[in-house]
C-alpha cells in the first residue's frame, strides 16, 4: 500500500475514533502527550502555523485527471493555510504525487467523494448543508474578481478539469462565480496557478478583515493531534496505550 494512503487511513481512524470516544478535555490530554514525542522546534512550528489555519475557505477539485496539477494545489492550500480539500472522483481517481506535493498532503484534510452515481452533487450538497457558498472558478462568467469577492460568508472554491472545466451540474449548483482578470490571448490559467493566485489574494484579504476566520478551539486541538500523529510511528497504538484501551 502507498505510504501516503496508509498514513491517511491511520489519521482518518484517529480522527473518527477520538471524536466519537473522547471529550475535548481528553483530546487535549492526548495532544499534550503526543507532543512529548516531538522536538521543541517542531512544537513551536505547530503553534505558529495553526494560528493561520482556516476552514472559512475550502477547495473543491472536480474530477482532476492530471495528478501533478492537483498535487500542486495541495501545496498552495498548505502554504496559504487552507485546511480542507474536497476531491470529487467521478471518472478519475486521484492519488497524491509526492514529488509535487512535497509532503504538504499530510498537513491537510483530504475528503474524497467517490461512492455515489454523481459525486459532484454529493460533495456540493454536503458543503451547502455545512453553510458553504459554492464559488465556481471560470473565465466565462463576469461576476467577482479576487479583489471584489465578498468574504463574510465561508465559501468553497470549485475547480474543474484541465480540459473542459467544470461540469454543467457544478455550474448549476454554484452560488457565485469568480474569475482572474487577464489581458492576454490565452483565456485561462493552469488549475494549480489559478488556485495559487486566488488563495494568495483571498487569504491576504481575509487576514486583514474583521471576519472570524480562524479555527475554533476544538478544531485546533484535533488538527494538532493529526499533525503530531503524522510525525510519530504507530500513533494509533500510542494513543490507545495512553488512554488505557486495548
Amino acid at each position: 500500500m502507498h505510504f501516503f494512503l496508509l498514513l491517511q487511513l491511520i489519521l482518518n481512524w484517529i480522527a473518527m475514533t477520538l471524536h466519537s470516544r473522547y471529550s475535548l478535555s481528553d483530546r487535549k490530554r492526548i495532544l499534550k502527550y503526543l507532543l512529548t514525542f516531538l522536538s521543541d522546534n517542531k512544537q513551536q512550528k505547530f503553534r505558529e502555523i495553526i494560528q493561520y489555519r482556516t476552514r472559512h475557505i475550502t477547495i473543491v477539485l472536480e474530477d482532476i485527471y492530471q495528478p501533478h496539477n492537483a498535487s500542486a494545489v495541495l501545496r498552495s492550500c498548505d502554504c496559504f493555510g487552507v485546511q480542507d480539500v474536497h476531491i470529487i472522483e467521478n471518472k478519475n481517481k486521484y492519488e497524491v504525487n509526492p514529488d509535487v506535493a512535497l509532503g504538504s498532503a499530510k498537513w491537510l484534510n483530504l475528503i474524497k467523494y467517490n461512492q455515489e452515481p454523481n459525486n459532484t452533487l454529493d460533495c456540493l450538497g454536503k458543503l451547502k448543508t455545512q453553510g458553504y457558498q459554492i464559488v465556481a472558478t471560470t473565465p466565462h462568467k463576469d461576476d467577482f474578481t479576487p479583489e471584489t469577492f465578498p468574504l463574510h460568508q465561508k465559501f468553497a472554491l470549485l475547480f474543474g478539469t484541465e480540459l473542459r472545466g467544470l461540469t454543467p451540474e457544478a455550474l448549476k449548483l454554484a452560488d457565485k462565480f469568480i474569475r482572474i482578470p487577464m489581458v492576454g490571448f490565452t483565456e485561462s490559467l493552469n488549475i494549480s496557478v489559478s488556485a495559487a493566485i486566488l488563495l494568495h489574494r483571498l487569504t491576504s484579504r481575509l487576514h486583514q478583515s474583521k471576519v472570524n476566520w480562524r479555527l475554533p478551539e476544538e478544531e485546533v486541538t484535533d488538527t494538532l493531534i493529526s499533525w503530531a500523529s503524522a510525525m510519530i510511528k504507530k500513533p494509533d497504538l500510542i494513543i490507545q496505550n495512553f488512554m488505557g484501551n486495548p
